[in-house]
């Protein structure tokens, strides 16, 4: 597979403080690529250079061979960025959402399909704010999609839903990197990384300090010789939970 995203040197400072301290990494076509690190890692700051939501110090950004920083429409063309409900027109319900965005994009889409797609065509003529926030998350997937984008970059897609919404949202994702759209991510649920990325390029103090595949990281850590205090059990309290409750989505 050929790179679709080539981060070079790429470099954020605010005043004194460098945010991203010279990173680089290559996202291949049609893999899902997760960046992990804790809080002021730099992981954000890096989704939104490669968003053209923020301008870079210094370095280089490709996506789809075009820089970011000269031509940041034609980029926009080709990306789809997750947003958040509040930057959603709230006077506007989801069938209007999604036919303004396809005219700002000057693209024909079908709502109602795209709706049924992320199981939200009963909600059709609801808004955002009426939505649970696993329905919220789903919509702003459905957003991403609208101009047939070839990357899409999810920020924290899972935080605070519950686990029935979750494990559906992680199908999403399966079910869009199957298309052929490429996928980049942060989370902060180690699970959630192990369960949906390729590879993870881990983050700390505006570095990148390893990238590699899931199984490949849990690898090398045992190769050190690394045990945990307790034998993990087959199941955990989250299959548990799914085991009593079920796994069908729960939405008001």
């Amino acid at each position: 597979m050929s790179n679709i995203i080539s981060v070079t040197d790429l470099v954020k400072k605010y005043k004194d403080f460098t945010a991203v301290d010279g990173i680089s990494f290559a996202v291949k076509e049609g893999e899902v690529f997760g960046i992990l690190g804790p809080n002021g890692a730099g992981k954000t700051t890096t989704l939104e250079i490669m968003e053209t939501l923020k301008e870079l110090t210094s370095g280089e950004v490709l996506i789809d061979g075009i820089n970011v920083k000269e031509h940041p429409w034609e980029v926009k063309r080709r990306i789809g960025v997750q947003l958040q409900s509040s930057a959603f027109y709230p006077e506007l319900n989801l069938v209007e959402l999604l036919d303004m965005f396809a005219a700002m994009y000057d693209v024909q889409i079908d709502p109602m399909k795209m709706l049924k797609e992320v199981a939200l065509e009963d909600k059709a003529k609801s808004y955002v704010k009426q939505l649970s926030g696993g329905q919220q998350q789903r919509f702003s997937i459905a957003s991403t999609l609208i101009n047939t984008p070839k990357v899409i970059f999810l920020d924290e897609p899972t935080t605070g839903l519950d686990p029935q919404a979750r494990m559906h949202l992680w199908e999403m994702v399966r079910k869009v990197k199957k298309s052929g759209v490429t996928i980049v991510l942060t989370t902060h649920y180690m699970d959630e990384a192990e369960q949906l990325c390729d590879r993870l390029a881990i983050m700390d103090h505006g570095k990148i300090m390893k990238i590699g595949t899931p199984a490949t990281f849990i690898k090398d850590l045992l190769k050190k010789g690394f045990k945990k205090e307790m034998k993990p059990e087959p199941a955990n309290l989250e299959d548990v939970f799914l085991n009593l409750t079920g796994r069908q989505l729960r939405e008001a």
